[in-house]
């Protein structure tokens, strides 16, 4: 598949666009976002998906399609877990929900340049080291083993990253509405902390840390969700599509689903066995060429069925 840089500026323009949009248009100024807001804004987030997916095969061929919906499903299966990961960390910081959705917008901007790069990244070690998918491959089923076992997060609160940020960052002592920088001038004296302002007069708020948080969290995800992608389609243009398309639209599936971690209980153990799936089928890449129609077909049967068997489970607990 060769992708013109027209191609890949048009990408690029399409996905500014949608950010823009999901901004200044979807998500205007500091507000709750309701869920029926979050929920409208999902479904066309996904609907621009698909039609890209169509065009693309229309272009290309339907092989080409098949690998980029395969992408995109697998993105947006393991953003799920991000999901949730971005609830405990406003909570932990106690965000409130009028605030939210502008951090993620600068989450969401941050983790889009840092997926490029990860993709540029894989893409030239695939290409230069032919060992590396067996590394891939050991990487993805550990992570899938990790998921099972079902280690506790860590608290936000305490990490390494926030506590070197307080220590070199003089930071207001509360938040000032959803601002990550504040002048000096602008704030009243109950709310600076005893060192100097940073140069200019600016003083970083806790929004500051919590993005930061976002970020991090983003490249631990990364770590997982790009070996994987790779493991569908060794395709940058497909797997950068596909990546970014998922991303755009976790902002609104956030809202929507930020508050039902506890009622999809067996998502893990489905996004464990995905993970599981693709690193095998990694490291038996030379052996056994699996179809992309049975990768898409594992990765909505098996999320299908952690999704339904949570809710059921869901709708059996209130009467236990």
């Amino acid at each position: 598949m060769t992708v013109t840089l027209v191609g890949w500026a048009a990408l690029v323009a399409g996905l500014v666009i949608l950010l823009l949009l999901d901004l200044f248009v979807f998500h205007r100024g500091a507000h709750e976002v309701p869920m029926s807001n979050a929920a409208w804004s999902t479904a066309g987030f996904v609907a621009v998906a698909v039609v890209f997916g169509i065009v693309l095969g229309l272009r290309e061929g339907g092989d080409f399609a098949g690998q980029f919906f395969a992408g995109y499903a697998l993105e947006f299966s393991l953003s799920l877990d991000n999901v949730f990961v971005w609830a405990l960390i406003f909570s932990a910081f106690s965000i409130p929900a009028a605030y939210q959705h502008r951090v993620l917008f600068y989450g969401i901007f941050g983790a889009l340049v840092l997926r490029g790069a990860f993709v540029a990244l894989g893409s030239e070690l695939l290409n230069t080291f032919d060992w590396i998918v067996y590394i891939f491959g050991a990487l993805l089923v550990l992570s899938g083993i990790r998921m099972l076992r079902g280690t506790e997060p860590p608290d936000p609160q305490r990490s390494r990253s926030v506590r070197l940020l307080r220590r070199y960052v003089p930071t207001t002592r509360r938040l000032v509405s959803a601002h990550l920088f504040v002048r000096d001038s602008h704030i009243d004296a109950d709310l600076k902390p005893p060192r100097k302002p940073l140069p200019g007069g600016w003083f970083a708020t806790p929004m500051l840390a919590v993005l930061v948080i976002v970020e991090l969290s983003d490249i631990i995800f990364a770590v997982d969700s790009i070996p994987a992608i790779f493991g569908v389609t060794r395709e940058p243009f497909i797997v950068f599509s596909a990546t970014a398309l998922a991303l755009i639209g976790l902002r609104s599936l956030y809202f929507l689903l930020a508050g039902a971690r506890d009622r999809f209980v067996y998502l893990d153990v489905g996004l464990a066995v995905i993970l599981m799936f693709v690193g095998v089928k990694f490291i038996l890449t030379s052996v056994v060429h699996i179809p992309i129609g049975i990768s898409l077909l594992v990765i909505f049967g098996v999320m299908g069925v952690a999704i339904a068997a949570s809710l059921r489970r869901d709708r059996k607990a209130p009467a236990a």
